[in-house]
């Protein structure tokens, strides 16, 4: 569309899409006068208490400080033996799967993996996906709301269309409103769990925590802030590691590379650690073109231009406007990326054919003051995972997934699932 119609395409009467580098400065402003988010997209029911990403300014930079200690270089280094438990946990999993030669569904693992590690992070206990080899009830509903969500989303533009459309199907409109209601619930029970833990613990909520009289948070509020970093924290992690599986072995050259990386850099997998993955490049660069070619977060993150109006790509865009940048569109966009369609991790490793690559134009954690405050961690545990699968498996894709990535989008991916076949690497055990 963008590539037919320009860098700004009006979608509906009142919305824009930016499909430029330079849109998120403009849309994104570190300083001066921000844009709010819009309500229609991030509070599409609108009883629900709020959460980080929706609060005003003011208290939204409040809530990010007390977060941010959760995501510090200790609170990293605190978190680690954590975190390397439950891919310990997958790694002897993987294993078991592979002795009966029958193809893995490596996807539902990734899922599994993240949503034990940021259960942990968040509530100081896990949701048991890996021991039990499934999905829990609280992160399935996570999925089986995200359509619903996202229709509800597009017929906020119709209020009136809403309301009837909601009438009309009371009983999708009840299992939507029960869904929610039984992810609060056992959200809340986690909460009070992690509430009444009195040590010290270095993990995603412990800011808060300490904070909640200060910022006046309610429980209610609390059990948002939990949901916002498990959804966070979570499927966007392992859509990735996901996305970039089935990137390298679609190209066997890359996966060849990156597999001689890693095994080698370590002799052993006790050298494998947050702080020895970060000397991988190659694997870095492969993270950074699935990010491009996959990213967890495809459509827009869509904003209100505020009174007075603004300046967007040297246009003049009017107040009340919502504007916004479809990430898949711009990182597939020839005119900033040479080749986007295929898979180039070259291009983050200054090979000459990528020269003229806008690469400041890849921001799949968003840019400005409201920015992901999981980035650093998001990178460290794709990194550990992806490192240590390598270095114990070798990987070959089920030929019935060749056409894996064509998916649908609600916000989530769609996700069939990615069916791979392991074989463990043969080495002499370790001492």
């Amino acid at each position: 569309m963008h590539q037919r119609y320009g860098d700004i395409v009006r979608v509906a009467p009142d919305e824009l899409f930016f499909a430029h580098p330079d849109a998120w400065s403009d849309i994104h402003k570190k300083t001066g006068k921000q844009m709010d988010k819009a309500p229609w997209f991030y509070r599409p029911i609108e009883q629900k208490p709020r959460c980080l990403v929706e609060e005003s300014p003011e208290q939204h930079s409040r809530l990010r400080r007390q977060m941010a200690t959760g995501f510090s270089e200790k609170s990293m280094r605190d978190q680690e033996p954590i975190i390397r438990g439950y891919i310990d946990l997958l790694l002897q999993k993987l294993r078991e799967k592979s002795n009966d030669g029958q193809p893995v569904v490596i996807s539902d693992w990734f899922n599994y993996t993240t949503f034990d590690i940021i259960g942990d992070l968040v509530f100081g206990e896990s949701f048991e996906c890996l021991g039990s080899s499934k999905y829990d009830g609280w992160v399935k509903s996570i999925f089986d709301t995200c359509r619903p969500l996202t229709l509800v989303q597009a017929l906020s533009f119709f209020p009136w269309l809403k309301r009837i459309a909601l009438d009309l199907v009371p009983k999708r409109r009840i299992g939507l409103e029960e869904d929610i209601k039984r992810q609060q619930q056992h959200t809340e029970a986690k909460m009070r769990r992690r509430m009444a833990i009195t040590a010290n613990r270095l993990d995603l909520m412990e800011g808060l925590l300490k904070k909640k009289g200060e910022l006046n948070l309610s429980t209610d509020e609390l059990i948002n802030n939990a949901q916002l970093l498990i959804f966070a924290g979570s499927e966007t992690t392992a859509s990735l590691l996901s996305g970039v599986t089935y990137l390298l072995l679609q190209n066997p050259v890359a996966y060849q590379q990156l597999v001689d990386e890693v095994r080698s850099t370590f002799g052993s997998e006790k050298e494998i650690n947050f702080g020895s993955v970060s000397q991988l490049t190659y694997m870095l660069a492969c993270l950074n073109e699935a990010l491009r070619m996959y990213p967890p977060v495809a459509n827009s993150l869509p904003r209100i231009v505020p009174k007075g109006g603004a300046q967007i790509l040297g246009q003049y865009i009017p107040e009340q406007t919502y504007v916004a940048i479809p990430q898949w569109a711009l990182y597939h966009h020839e005119e900033y990326f040479a080749e986007p369609n295929a898979f180039h991790p070259e291009r983050f490793l200054g090979d000459s054919r990528f020269a003229n690559d806008r690469r400041d134009a890849l921001q799949p954690f968003s840019v400005g003051p409201h920015n992901c405050l999981g980035r650093n961690l998001a990178y460290a545990e794709m990194r550990l995972i992806l490192a240590l699968i390598i270095f114990n498996f070798d990987m070959k894709i089920d030929p019935d997934c060749r056409d894996w990535i064509q998916q649908k989008n609600y916000t989530l991916w769609q996700k069939p699932p990615l069916k791979v076949y392991l074989e463990p690497v043969a080495r002499k055990s370790e001492s």
